[in-house]
């Protein structure tokens, strides 16, 4: 097969943070975007919203897509701090109010991933976690942030590859997690399906 013509991997997602990481891995890829619908239980537990989030966002790509010898890619990040599941801010007064918890305090983030064969079916789907600890912040500080228009599609309402890299004071667990693509455990996954990276 052409790599060039015929990419064996598809990425449902159309996040350039997660498109750049997995340009690292250094595979030939092309991006579909899912639109699938993101809610969800909110009974659900961390890893399992992620997981089902990600395996509907593979499954959407796939629909629109003839049986083809692909692997698509799904992906879905949240942020827990203090029992509360925090996604992407509705509004820059959601995002303040993200920000206000998260300041001062250690959260995890949740990203699940899933790998889906076309031509077979076969889906695979797991999760990663990373705790995150961020230095208190005043509220001029987290206005100012807000108003450089970063928080507004990110999880949690910062980036940490950006300017919220400043707010971070220690993070346990896997940096690409955070991000928004575990590389080390997307690279497991994608080995099963053939693809060495």
């Amino acid at each position: 097969m052409n790599s060039l013509e015929s990419p064996r991997i598809v990425l449902a997602s159309s996040s350039p943070r997660r498109q750049e990481l997995l340009k690292l891995l250094q595979v030939p890829f092309e991006i579909k975007v899912s639109g699938a619908d993101e809610t969800y239980d909110p009974g659900w537990e961390p890893g399992t919203i992620v997981e089902a989030l990600a395996a509907r966002k593979a499954r959407s790509v796939s629909d629109k897509l003839g049986k083809v010898d692909q692997v698509i890619i799904g992906s879905d990040t949240l942020v827990v701090c203090e029992g509360q599941v925090l996604g992407k801010p509705l509004d820059r007064e959601d995002a303040f109010h993200m920000l206000k918890l998260l300041a001062g305090n250690r959260h995890e983030v949740y990203t699940g991933v899933a790998c889906l064969q076309q031509i077979t079916g076969s889906l695979s789907v797991r999760h990663r976690v990373t705790s995150v600890n961020m230095k208190p912040l005043d509220d001029a500080r987290i206005e100012r942030y807000i108003e450089t228009g970063e928080p507004d599609d990110k999880a949690g309402a910062y980036a940490i590859q950006g300017l919220g890299a400043a707010f971070i004071d220690s993070i346990e667990g896997c940096y690409f997690n955070v991000v928004g693509l575990p590389l080390s455990l997307l690279a497991d996954m994608l080995a099963s399906y053939g693809i060495e990276v």
